[in-house]
């Protein structure tokens, strides 16, 4: 059973599924829900956990012998299994499908795992154990959706901010909803319940945003030239290697490029997406929102940009590599101009 994340408390009210699968692109949400299944299960009476982590060298039969062996006073038990890699490889996998079909009463078995591609997903033990229990997808709000995240998490600390306190709060905590945690919880203990103004929110909050490079495609995609700006400054800030900023800018340009290409010629849009191995639907949203702005001359003009700060980089031409980074995005986040009407 697939459940969404703002149902699980609801459903730890009732009484537990045999098993729970947990997994997602954002650490700190997959271990407040397995907190919140650890805690449901101490209520529930299960009283014993065991934990196993399924690093190098672990013995798949451990947790066969986990899910068989209780206390001597029979306490129910929670199996605590843990994937860092989110690869249990053949053997593991097989194990998996096997403990999905001997699910005992008296066991819960908690798996948690990293964030999944889609062959993982299509994995027969991922299957079985969604199948035989409930599965959750724990990921990070989008940066449109995280000033309402954070807007709740204060709301349970019976405080509020107003819209631009919220938008401040968002801008100096992008990428790192953990820090965002910590500066919501900082916020709690610093100030009374109720409206936090702007001030406030301006001395507390510290600038902990974490700039990645796969922020930096995303605002690409999405077209927002001012956080394009923004994250290329903390990159830079962070000392960011450019020629692995220009790899990042310069893949995007070329799957864009040849997606244009295909549409432009009558090419089905499902095929040509495929072919790029763009599953995602959120990135395939953002990338046909990048398409529906960019015409073919305008990316290869950005192809051609991108050699050009290549050169730079490799000391061949002379200027300045995160000017031109700037300017390449300024490009790709700008409409094709209109075709003028005959």
């Amino acid at each position: 059973m697939i459940l969404r994340p703002e149902q699980l408390s609801a459903h730890l009210e009732k009484p537990l599924a045999p098993l729970y699968l947990l997994h997602g692109n954002e650490p700190l949400l997959v271990l407040e829900a397995a907190d919140a299944i650890r805690a449901a299960a101490r209520r529930q009476g299960y009283t014993e956990r065991e934990v196993l982590v399924a690093g190098q060298g672990f013995r798949w039969d451990s947790l066969q012998s986990a899910a068989g062996n209780l206390s001597l006073f029979g306490e129910s038990k929670l199996v605590d299994l843990r994937i860092p890699n989110g690869k249990p490889g053949r053997e593991g996998g097989e194990a998996l499908q096997r403990h999905a079909r001997q699910l005992d009463s008296g066991i819960i078995t908690l798996v948690t795992l990293p964030e999944l591609d889609w062959t993982a997903r299509k994995a027969s033990w991922f299957t079985a154990l969604t199948e035989a229990g409930v599965c959750i997808e724990l990921n990070a709000p989008e940066r449109e959706r995280l000033p309402d995240w954070i807007g709740q998490r204060l709301a349970r600390q019976q405080q509020k901010a107003s819209a631009e306190g919220l938008a401040f709060i968002t801008e100096h905590v992008e990428g790192n909803l953990l820090a965002a945690h910590q500066e919501i919880l900082k916020l709690g203990l610093l100030q009374p319940p109720g409206e936090l103004d702007l001030d406030t929110i301006r001395s507390a909050v510290l600038n902990v945003a974490r700039y990645d490079i796969d922020s930096l495609r995303t605002a690409l995609l999405e077209g927002d030239p001012a956080r394009c700006s923004r994250l290329l400054d903390g990159l830079r800030g962070e000392g960011e290697a450019p020629p692995l900023v220009l790899w990042a800018l310069a893949t995007e340009v070329r799957s864009l490029a040849r997606l244009r290409a295909g549409l432009d010629a009558g090419q089905p849009a499902a095929g040509l997406f495929k072919a790029e191995r763009i599953y995602d639907e959120r990135r395939r949203q953002r990338t046909q929102k990048a398409l529906g702005r960019l015409s073919a001359p305008q990316l290869q003009a950005s192809i051609l940009h991108a050699a050009k700060i290549d050169r730079m980089i490799k000391g061949l031409a002379d200027g300045d590599v995160w000017d031109e980074f700037l300017m390449l995005c300024l490009r790709l986040t700008r409409h094709a101009p209109a075709t003028p009407r005959r």
